[in-house]
């Protein structure tokens, strides 16, 4: 369902720019994804995020609509994009690093990167280690047991239940259920992860089939339907290169129409793991890296062969009076901003940059105006969605090196 070509590539590197047509619109390559978690861009409307900020496309999560709105109303609205009334292409996660983050890893404050200056990369407290993440998620050979967040309910998700989910959910891109681990686990630990995430890919595409074979059989013409999305399979495989490799043959070998490359990385060297992956999936089809938004990242993930990105970051930091200032971040809740009358970037030519002031953004928050966060969101979504967008351009320009030396 859909089509992926490649328009220019780096000359001496894996970089590449390129479109990704879906049933709702074209992604021009590489892009940043802003994150819709539950159906909303957080303290914006969708015209914003189209109009203001340009995002070709939008994510959900697939673990917070299941637990709520739940998959029925979805359904019945005809769909996500119908539901939050967003006209272009959207993408649902599979729910396994929400499965572990939220029902389990957060009680160690685990994330998917490792960052060795960082506290968050303490040792794992045994008790809620492994395969029971603090008796909240349990995972074990066929699925992930957990608790919802919501109510304290009891829920099970399988490779089968995502997919039937995310066909519920109806977005045009949806990735495969798997093992997302912290990257403080061990090396035999990840290799679970990576040989139970394959095992997973398989069942995700059978279920899948079936589900497309449904609707034919109801006399739909997928061909045209907007409501069969194309699945992608995740690569898993932490900080190790033989395992990245590993997964990255055994997922690439697949019948998916692209990929998701998930789990956890060290810090210093995103761009060589990601490095490995590229070289071994195949080279006709999208690469998307899942959760990974730090400006530095994204250009290191865009030379080393990656298409698509997302991450809630930029809009979990405007909401706690956070901006990007280029490469750095300033806090606009800071002393030093309350009298502050230049733009909230100087560089940058954003809605918010071009109409208001750190010091008006700044006394938002002081007055607990919900304003802030939207004016913060738009800002920091648009830095990040139009820095990709100009390493796109620099691709297919042939000045990549020249754009990279002025960040």
């Amino acid at each position: 369902m859909i089509k992926f070509d490649i328009e220019a590539r780096l000359p001496n590197g894996r970089g590449r720019a390129g479109t990704i047509q879906t049933p709702h619109g074209t992604i021009e390559t590489p892009a940043f994804i802003p994150v819709g978690t539950k159906a909303t861009i957080k303290a914006m409307t969708t015209e914003e995020v189209r109009n203001q900020v340009g995002a070709d496309a939008i994510l959900a999560n697939t673990y917070h609509l299941y637990l709520q709105p739940g998959t029925e109303i979805l359904r019945k609205a005809g769909g996500l994009g119908t539901f939050m009334n967003w006209s272009g292409p959207t993408f649902t996660d599979s729910g396994g690093f929400q499965a572990f983050s939220l029902a389990g890893g957060m009680l160690e404050h685990r994330t998917k990167i490792r960052d060795s200056k960082k506290e968050e990369s303490k040792p794992l407290n045994p008790k809620t280690s492994g395969d029971d993440l603090g008796n909240l998620a349990k995972f074990d050979d066929d699925g992930v047991s957990f608790k919802s967040i919501i109510d304290g309910s009891s829920h099970r998700f399988t490779p089968e239940r995502s997919v039937e989910i995310q066909h519920d959910i109806g977005a045009d891109i949806i990735f495969a259920f798997d093992e997302c681990i912290s990257p403080q686990e061990s090396y035999g630990r990840q290799k679970e992860a990576v040989e139970r995430t394959t095992r997973w890919a398989e069942r995700c595409i059978t279920a899948h089939t079936t589900a497309h074979t449904a609707l034919s059989d109801h006399g739909t013409d997928t061909s045209q339907s907007p409501r069969v999305p194309s699945l992608f399979g995740i690569v898993q495989g932490g900080r190790y290169e033989d395992l990245r490799k590993q997964s990255a043959r055994e997922i690439g070998a697949m019948d998916f129409e692209g990929f998701g490359i998930g789990g956890s990385f060290d810090k210093d060297d995103i761009g060589t793991a990601v490095g490995w992956v590229a070289d071994t999936l195949p080279e006709n089809k999208p690469r998307h890296l899942l959760g990974i938004g730090q400006p530095m990242d994204l250009i290191l993930g865009i030379e080393n062969g990656m298409d698509t990105f997302d991450c809630v970051a930029p809009t979990r930091m405007a909401r706690n009076g956070s901006a990007y200032d280029g490469f750095s971040t300033i806090n606009l809740l800071n002393a030093r901003f309350k009298e502050d009358l230049g733009p909230v970037d100087a560089k940058c030519a954003c809605y918010t940059c071009k109409n208001y002031t750190r010091a008006y953004v700044a006394h938002l928050f002081r007055a607990k105006e919900m304003l802030g966060a939207t004016l913060l969101s738009i800002h920091n979504l648009y830095f990040l969605v139009h820095l990709v967008k100009e390493a796109r351009v620099a691709i297919i320009e042939g000045k990549f090196e020249e754009f990279k030396s002025r960040l």
